[in-house]
């Protein structure tokens, strides 16, 4: 799709604008939707002066700027790149734009969620029209009236850096933003060609650097209010176990402690400070409910999947074709299982949160994947109005999907509502490890035939494993409708459960495991499996095991068939062109490496929200150490808003790729995780990061995601490496040689 598509791709109609009279500063306000309806009210403060064109863009008399993101920046760049979008077409530098984090309305809503929302790498995707188009309407309103204002013909006038330009002279933007107000704004102003764009596509540094760099940046532990008490949670190491009994006497003891009370969580020990309660809390010797969990450990988990694996057939997401009439056709057949485990997310933030209550109302701080979810627990559990609860967004300190389960803001308001106090929750490491909610552990089974001209006849996959979106409904619905009864939430949440487990495959479990490649027969099944293990999204979903095994299966046919494995990718991929051509792309890069002795090449590519990635790792093994010394990864994620932050994002995936390629496993041990902190659950350490070439190809699409699809790849390039190196077939992961 061009840059300059119609935007009625967007549906951007008249309905979709908001007029008033209200003036503010003089400047009229109009509001604008993202999700598609008419907005009922403005979601900017009235009382702050200047021109607000649209519910994200603010111009005051005094010529400043300011952008309203409605997404919520977890390290990502999102606030970069969608400013990059409105300064592009508002001819406004990004960089000079005062950007602030959009508080609660459904005129944020991230159309490609259907709420307030961010994940799925959907930002640019989901707002590169919208934005642009946004930009574009103000500069043509402005410049409307300071054609008017001037006595010039708008043809005389240009524009550049928050100015309109006539005959050489300068004028601020701020200075027609009265003029503007009066004027009947335009719905589809034209958008510049792609050859004209100053700012999209080119490298600058983020707007936040500067800010990040200095601690100047606010996150949620930066939060600091008067009368702010300290609250550590102690929950039970075993998830969804009730407490049974606890002595509170040694604990309520200890300096600074004003409460030890308990929550629908655990026990909460309140401080006047963090170490103080944290302290105290290690005095609490609880007991717990036994549940079904607490006879769970990894074996069983193994086990039981296997089990399933060979006496289940499963349900059906993916059926194409004649399968067992293209095995039979195949020259070659090959069949392998492929495992990975639970994983932690492991934010170096880890999860926290500001909770206070007063005279009715409420106001809390934290950084989250969704800021109307946290306004709607506040609200849920103080019994306080939605809109008398005040949510301040902050940045977050990376998430990876875990900030998108708001447990930790449940646990702040119950503290708060319980004390009467101002309550600054922190979760420990530790809590984030042995308490979190986690990636799924999959057994995958491929089965796969190519015939003699290396093309494939059929494509099998299964696998067995929990569901992610159940047990995300169960903590979602509870934010984003605050009025639904508890007994309603759990109808539908056990409704989903019987629907995945019963009736159709919950996507998430399966995708990226079978779409690549041009089999004409494929069949992918699933076999839900649960063992009460909390789950939810991680960074690339389904994808970051999928791509395992299939990439895995991949390289086990082209090595049966004696074909180069990236040559087979190649002739395997002709129905899907742009990863066909990121593959050629990435081959021809590989075909000029000249690895240094001992050390070799594995090749991997997987397409993920809607992104193709090839990924070249260059290993070397000693003494039964994998050692990656070189990743080169080539990416088409359409138009690269920003480049360096792509480059950046698929630097950041690669290293998180490789922490659970190396290092990622949780262990279940009586139904509780063994691990703790990075000490037996490590990341990345410095001396184990390669280097890293990013290599942008531009297919001349809109955006599509950048933050996940860096991941998928890493491991499976890697395993080929190994592979090459020691001749073992990898199928475990973490990956550990014998």
């Amino acid at each position: 799709m061009s840059s300059n598509s119609s935007t009625n791709s967007i549906n951007m109609s008249r309905r979709r604008f908001l007029k008033t009279t209200g003036i503010v500063g003089g400047g009229l306000v109009v509001g604008f939707s993202l999700a598609g309806c008419a907005p009922s009210e403005l979601p900017i403060d009235l009382s702050e002066n200047g021109f607000i064109p649209n519910a994200f863009l603010q111009i005051t008399p005094d010529n400043k700027v300011c952008f309203y993101c409605p997404r919520d920046e977890m390290g990502q760049g999102v606030t970069t790149g969608l400013a990059t979008l409105i300064g592009e077409e508002l001819d406004v530098h990004p960089q000079q734009m005062d950007v602030k984090f959009a508080g609660v309305h459904a005129d944020y809503n991230n159309p490609a969620m259907g709420l307030q929302g961010t994940g799925g790498s959907s930002s640019l995707r989901a707002h590169y029209l919208q934005l642009r188009q946004v930009g574009a309407n103000t500069r043509s309103v402005l410049v409307s009236a300071a054609a008017q204002e001037l006595g010039v013909a708008i043809d005389d006038i240009t524009t550049a850096d928050g100015f309109i330009i006539v005959a050489g002279k300068q004028y601020p933007y701020g200075q027609f933003v009265n003029a503007a107000a009066q004027l009947e704004s335009p719905e589809e102003a034209p958008m510049k060609a792609d050859a004209d764009f100053r700012y999209i596509g080119r490298e600058f540094s983020r707007i936040d650097a500067i800010a990040k760099s200095t601690g100047t940046a606010e996150f949620a532990i930066d939060i600091d209010i008067p009368n702010m008490h300290h609250a550590v949670v102690v929950r039970s190491p075993v998830a969804g176990a009730k407490l049974k009994s606890v002595d509170k006497s040694a604990a309520q003891a200890m300096p600074g402690v004003t409460d030890v009370i308990e929550i629908s969580s655990g026990v909460a020990v309140v401080a006047e400070k963090y170490w103080q309660a944290k302290t105290a809390a290690a005095k609490l010797s609880p007991t717990w409910e036994e549940v079904a969990l607490s006879k769970v450990d990894t074996k069983t988990v193994q086990d039981d999947y296997a089990q399933a694996m060979q006496n289940e057939e499963g349900l059906t997401g993916t059926d194409e074709g004649d399968v067992e009439a293209g095995l039979a056709a195949a020259e070659h057949v090959v069949e392998a299982q492929y495992w990975a485990p639970y994983l932690a997310h492991a934010p170096l933030e880890p999860m926290d949160a500001v909770v206070r209550i007063e005279n009715g109302e409420a106001d809390v701080w934290s950084g989250v994947q969704g800021v109307g979810g946290m306004q709607g627990l506040v609200a849920r559990f103080s019994g306080i109005p939605a809109e008398k609860v005040r949510a301040h967004n902050t940045y977050m300190g990376g998430a990876f999907g875990r900030r998108g389960t708001l447990t930790h803001i449940v646990e702040a308001t119950e503290v708060a509502v319980a004390t009467d106090k101002p309550i600054h929750l922190l979760w420990s490491r530790e809590d984030d490890i042995k308490n979190g909610i986690y990636r799924p552990a999959s057994l995958m089974k491929m089965k796969a035939g190519v015939d003699s001209d290396g093309k494939l006849t059929a494509w099998q996959a299964k696998r067995v494993g929990g569901n992610i979106t159940p047990k995300t409904l169960e903590n979602m619905i509870p934010a984003f409708f605050p009025g639904l009864g508890d007994s309603s939430v759990d109808f539908i949440v056990g409704l989903t459960r019987d629907v995945f487990s019963g009736w159709m495959v919950d996507h998430s479990s399966i995708e990226g495991i079978a779409e690549d490649y041009d089999a004409p027969n494929k069949i992918v099944n699933h076999v839900t499996v649960e063992h009460d293990v909390p789950l939810t999204f991680w960074r690339s979903v389904g994808h970051s095991y999928t791509s395992f095994a299939k990439e895995g299966i991949v390289d086990e046919l082209a090595e049966k068939a004696n074909i180069d494995p990236v040559e087979f990718r190649l002739n395997n991929t002709v129905n899907n062109p742009r990863l066909n051509n990121v593959i050629r792309v990435a081959q021809q890069h590989m075909q000029k490496m000249q690895p240094a002795e001992g050390r070799y090449l594995g090749f991997s590519s997987h397409n993920s929200f809607m992104t193709d990635v090839a990924e070249i790792a260059e290993v070397s093994v000693k003494d039964n150490v994998i050692k990656v010394h070189k990743v080169t990864c080539v990416v088409d994620c359409g138009i690269a808003v920003n480049p360096s932050v792509v480059r950046a994002q698929m630097e950041g995936a690669v290293m998180y790729g490789l922490t659970a390629t190396l290092h990622g496993d949780l262990d279940l041990q009586a139904g509780a995780f063994k691990q703790s902190n990075f000490h037996d659950y490590p990341i990345l350490r410095m001396q184990e990061a390669p280097a890293v070439e990013v290599i942008i190809v531009d297919s001349g699409t809109t955006p599509t995601g950048v933050g996940e699809p860096g991941l998928p790849p890493i491991a499976p390039a890697v395993a080929s490496a190994v592979f090459k190196a020691t001749g073992q077939r990898l199928r475990s992961l973490p990956l550990r040689l014998a």
